[in-house]
């Protein structure tokens, strides 16, 4: 009688799409054009839906790393839905209260900021942009090292 010898099975690139985080990121993205479709109709569902995909896009990060499934489709995908969830709501501010050009400004800022941040990461050969322990700028180090920090910005901002 033969032995089953273990093969170590790859995951099939098809798998990396079906990752938890991945699918939270999915969720998020629905959650999101729900909410920008109503947003003029229903101001409550729409605060509470933004709220939770921002609320999402924490959670999704710790179980990337919770669960091993830390994935570049996934820091993709996670970026692209914060910059495109950021920029709605702002353009939308920007109609709501005016003048509108402080929000379009601030929206220049996150697009532009986000950009450079990315291309320097790139351009120093580093995985990720949230890699800074290299960096002489103690805010980078500030926001990037401290989970506690981060989330202050983003939230009390």
């Amino acid at each position: 009688m033969a032995k089953n010898k273990s093969i170590p099975i790859k995951p099939s690139k098809l798998s990396v799409y079906l990752y938890i985080p991945n699918i939270i990121g999915y969720t998020r993205v629905l959650m999101n054009c729900f909410a920008f479709a109503i947003c003029f109709s229903n101001k409550w569902l729409f605060c509470a839906l933004y709220f939770i995909s921002f609320v999402c896009d924490g959670i999704d990060g710790w179980v990337a790393r919770k669960f091993n499934q830390v994935s570049t489709f996934g820091a993709v995908l996670d970026m692209v839905t914060d910059r495109i969830s950021t920029a709605c709501l702002l353009v939308i501010l920007s109609q709501v209260y005016r003048p509108g050009m402080v929000f379009l400004s601030l929206l220049a800022l996150d697009i532009g900021s986000h950009w450079l941040q990315m291309y320097s990461t790139f351009l120093l050969g580093k995985a990720s942009h949230k890699d800074v322990k290299d960096s002489t700028n103690w805010l980078f180090k500030a926001y990037y090292g401290n989970r506690m920090f981060m989330a202050y910005c983003c939230v009390g901002m």
